[in-house]
C-alpha cells in the first residue's frame, strides 16, 4: 500500500462573485474604506450621519458593516433593515435612469438583501446595465452565465462579457477570461491568450491572477527560469494572503522546484495555507510532521492535520489517516477505523485509495477477506489509470487468487500499465512472454519489455534481463552482460541477483573467478533469506571456499535453506549428520533428510537415500526400496545412483538377478564419469 500521499490539488478556480458593495466613489466609500482600514471613532459617526439623512450609498455602507462587524458589532436585524433602506432609496434614482443606483439594485436582487432574492430580475437588471458599458456589471453578466445564475448556463455568451470587461480593465473578468482560455470554456484553448490575461490582471494585484500566472509558469516543468518565475509570482499571490498560493510555495519548496528543496520552509508556508483552513496544506503539513521533514517528527500533530483535512473532505487526508489507523501511528492502532477512512476516499473517486481499498480486501485487513471485491476496487482504480492497481489486479488474474485464472487478461492489464511506463507492468508482461502464458512464447518480446523496465532501475527486471543473458533466451548468450545486470539488480539488494551474481562469479562466468567476492554476495542473499544463496553459503563454507573452512556455520545455513525447502540444502544437511560433520553424527537424522530431499526430487538425496536403504544405515535395511530409490535417482541420469542400480541388479538384491541391465546402467554411469562403474565393467569385462 502507498503510503503517505501528498495533496494533488488544482490552482485553477474562476473568481467567485463575491457580494459586492454598492457601486460608487462617493463620500460614503471613503468613510467604508477608512473604516475598514481601522479608522472607526471618525468614520463611522459621519458614515451614520450620511445613512440618516438618506443616502442610499451610505445606507448601503452601513448595511456591510453591521453585516461584516465592521466597526460595529456584528447584527443581521440592522444590517436587513439598512439594506432594505438602501434599496427604497435607490429604487427612484435607478426609475430615473441612475447607471450606478440600477447596478446596485440588481446587487441586491441577486443577493435578497433589502429585497426579495430573485435572480432572473437580477440577471435582466444587470444586463441592462452592462449594455450600458459598466465593467463591473459586464463581469458580473459574465458570471451569472457562466454559473447558469438567474439565465441558462452559456460559456459562449460568458466568455463574451468576460472580454468586455476585461477589456475595460476589470481584473476579475481579466482573471476569469484567462482561466477560460487555459480551460477551453466558451473560447478555444489558448494558453498564449490565457497568460495574457491572467498578466494583466495579475499587474493590477488580482492576487487570483497572480496565482494563475503563477502556475502557468510552473507548468514547464523542465525550464528552470519558468519555475523561479513562478515562485515570483506565488509569493505576490501570497503576499496578499492567498491560501492556495501559499500551498503552492510549500509545494515548491518542498520539491525543490525553482528553489532549493528546503523542507523546513514548505512547513512554513503549509503553516500559514492550514491556518486560513486550507485542506491540502493540512494534509502535506501533516506528511511532513509524519516523516519529520523540515519539522520535528510528530506523529499525534500529523494525525491531527490529517483528521482536520479529512473532515474538510480531502481525499488524500482520508487516506493518509487511514494509513496511521492501519500502522497505529499518532493514534491507537484500529484496522477497521483505518479500512473505513480508506474507504470513504475510494467512495469519493480516489483511485490511490480504491487501490489500497483492493489491498485490504485481498488481505482480510480491517474488512472481510474478499478476493472478488479486491478485484471490484482494483478495477475501479484500473478505469482511471491507477498503475499500481492495474499490476494489483493483473496479478490476482494471473495466478488466479481468489478468482478465476486467465493470464490473457492479466496480459491485457500490464500492457495497459507498461505502456504508460510502468516498471513492475513491463517486467511482468516481460515474464508472460518468455513463458508465453497468456501472450505467445516470444523470448525477443520478452528481452524488450525487461529492457524498457530495466533501464528504469527496476531490480527484477534487471536480474530478469541478466538470466536472459546468462541463458541465451531469445538473444545470444553473452555471460558478460548477464553480470553487468546482475551487479545493479545485486546492488539494488535484490537477492536472486546477488545469488546468481555470486554463482556467474564463482565459476569465472562472464568476470574474472573471485570466490571471495562470490561468497560475500552469496551472504547477501542469504542473510534475505534466499534460500538458494543459503545454500551456497553452506557449501562454501563446508568446502572452505572463498572462506575459512567452518563447519558448523555450514550446518547452521544448510539448515536454514533446508527448513524451506531447499532439496540440495537437505540432501548436504543429511550428508553433515551422516559424516558427523559440524554436528553430531546421527544416521537417523541423516536419513529424515535425505527422505525429505528424495521426494522433491533431488536426484542426489534419492542415491543417498537408496544407498542408506541398502545398508540398512539410519534406517531398517530394505533392498526393494533401495532399488525403487537408486532407479529414480538414475532415470535422473545421477552417476551414483545409475551405479547403485547396475549393481542391485547385478547381485539381485531387491530385484531379479539381470547381468546385462547392469552392465547398461554401469555403462550410462561410466558415460556420465563414474569412477566406480568404470571399475565394475572392467571386472565384467565389459568396458
Amino acid at each position: 500500500m502507498k503510503r503517505w500521499r501528498l495533496r494533488a490539488a488544482s490552482l485553477w478556480a474562476c473568481a467567485a462573485l463575491l457580494a459586492p458593495g454598492p457601486a460608487r466613489a462617493d463620500e460614503a466609500d471613503d468613510l467604508y474604506d477608512a473604516m475598514q482600514s481601522g479608522d472607526c471613532d471618525a468614520a463611522l459617526p459621519a458614515l451614520q450621519a450620511l445613512a440618516q439623512g438618506g443616502t442610499p450609498s451610505a445606507q448601503h455602507s452601513l448595511a456591510m458593516a453591521f453585516e461584516e462587524a465592521v466597526c460595529v458589532d456584528e447584527d443581521a436585524d440592522a444590517a436587513g433593515e439598512w439594506y432594505r433602506r438602501a434599496a427604497l432609496g435607490y429604487r427612484p434614482l435607478a426609475d430615473r435612469g441612475d447607471l450606478e443606483a440600477q447596478f446596485n439594485l440588481a446587487i441586491l436582487a441577486l443577493s435578497g438583501k433589502g429585497v426579495a432574492r430573485d435572480e432572473r430580475l437580477a440577471f435582466a437588471s444587470m444586463r441592462r446595465v452592462a449594455e450600458r458599458g459598466k465593467a463591473r456589471a459586464q463581469y458580473i453578466t459574465g458570471w451569472m452565465y457562466e454559473t447558469g445564475t438567474g439565465v441558462d448556463k452559456d460559456l459562449r455568451q460568458s466568455a463574451a462579457w468576460y472580454r468586455r470587461a476585461a477589456e475595460q480593465g476589470d481584473s476579475a473578468a481579466q482573471y476569469n477570461l484567462g482561466v477560460a482560455y487555459m480551460q477551453g470554456e466558451g473560447v478555444a484553448v489558448d494558453k498564449a491568450q490565457a497568460m495574457a490575461w491572467l498578466r494583466k490582471a495579475a499587474d493590477q494585484g488580482d492576487a487570483d491572477a497572480q496565482r494563475g500566472v503563477a502556475r502557468l509558469y510552473a507548468e514547464r516543468r523542465d525550464d528552470a527560469q519558468a519555475q523561479r518565475t513562478a515562485l515570483e509570482w506565488y509569493r505576490k499571490a501570497a503576499a496578499q494572503g492567498d491560501a492556495r498560493s501559499e500551498y503552492a510555495l510549500g509545494t515548491m519548496y518542498s520539491h525543490g522546484r525553482g528553489v532549493a528543496e528546503d523542507a523546513h520552509e514548505a512547513s512554513i508556508w503549509f503553516q500559514q495555507a492550514a491556518g486560513k483552513g486550507h485542506a491540502a496544506a493540512m494534509n502535506d503539513l501533516g506528511v511532513l510532521y509524519a516523516n519529520g521533514r523540515g519539522v520535528a517528527r510528530d506523529e499525534r500533530r500529523a494525525a491531527d492535520l490529517f483528521r482536520q483535512a479529512a473532515q474538510d473532505s480531502c481525499c488524500e487526508a482520508q487516506f493518509n489517516l487511514g494509513w496511521a489507523y492501519l500502522e497505529g501511528r499518532g493514534v491507537a492502532q484500529d484496522d477497521r477505523q483505518g479500512a473505513a477512512l480508506i474507504r470513504q476516499a475510494a467512495d469519493d473517486g480516489d483511485d490511490d485509495a480504491q487501490g489500497a481499498l483492493g489491498d485490504l480486501y485481498a488481505e482480510g485487513r480491517g474488512v472481510d477477506k474478499d478476493a472478488g471485491q479486491a478485484l471490484a476496487w482494483y478495477l475501479k482504480a484500473v478505469a482511471q489509470g491507477n498503475d499500481g492497481a492495474t499490476v494489483s489486479a493483473a496479478l490476482m488474474l494471473e495466478h488466479g487468487h481468489g478468482v478465476a485464472k486467465d493470464e490473457a487478461r492479466a496480459a491485457a492489464l500490464f500492457r495497459q500499465a507498461a505502456e504508460r511506463g510502468d516498471a513492475a507492468a513491463q517486467n511482468n508482461l516481460g515474464t508472460l512472454y518468455g513463458d508465453g502464458r497468456g501472450v505467445p512464447l516470444d523470448p525477443r518480446t520478452a528481452l524488450e519489455w525487461y529492457g524498457k523496465a530495466a533501464r528504469q532501475g527496476y531490480a527484477s527486471a534487471q536480474y530478469n534481463l541478466g538470466r536472459v543473458y546468462a541463458l541465451g533466451l531469445g538473444v545470444a548468450r553473452d555471460d558478460a552482460a548477464a553480470v553487468a545486470w546482475y551487479r545493479l539488480a545485486a546492488g539494488q539488494g535484490d537477492p536472486d541477483a546477488q545469488d546468481d551474481l555470486g554463482v556467474m562469479l564463482l565459476d569465472g562466468r562472464g568476470a574474472d573467478k573471485d570466490e571471495r567476492a562470490a561468497f560475500a554476495w552469496f551472504l547477501k542473499a542469504a542473510e534475505q533469506g534466499n534460500a538458494g544463496a543459503q545454500f551456497n553459503v553452506g557449501a562454501m563454507l563446508a568446502n572452505g571456499h572463498g572462506v575459512a573452512r567452518d563447519e558448523a556455520q555450514a550446518v547452521a545455513w544448510y539448515r536454514k535453506a533446508a527448513v524451506q525447502g531447499d532439496s540440495s540444502a537437505q540432501n548436504n544437511l543429511g550428508l553433515m549428520y551422516r559424516d558427523g560433520r559440524g554436528i553430531a553424527r546421527d544416521d537417523h537424522e541423516a536419513v529424515a533428510w535425505f527422505t525429505r530431499g528424495a521426494e522433491q526430487g533431488d536426484a542426489t538425496a534419492q542415491y543417498n537415500l537408496a544407498a542408506s536403504l541398502a545398508k540398512g544405515r539410519g534406517i531398517e535395511r530394505d533392498d526393494v526400496q533401495a532399488v525403487a530409490w537408486y532407479r529414480k535417482s538414475a532415470e535422473q541420469g545421477n552417476a551414483d545412483g545409475e551405479n547403485g542400480l547396475g549393481v542391485m541388479l547385478l547381485y539381485g538384491l531387491g530385484v531379479a538377478h539381470d547381468t546385462q541391465a547392469a552392465i547398461d546402467w554401469f555403462r550410462k554411469a561410466a558415460e556420465h564419469g563414474s569412477p566406480q562403474a568404470q571399475s565394475n565393467l572392467r571386472m565384467l569385462g565389459a568396458d
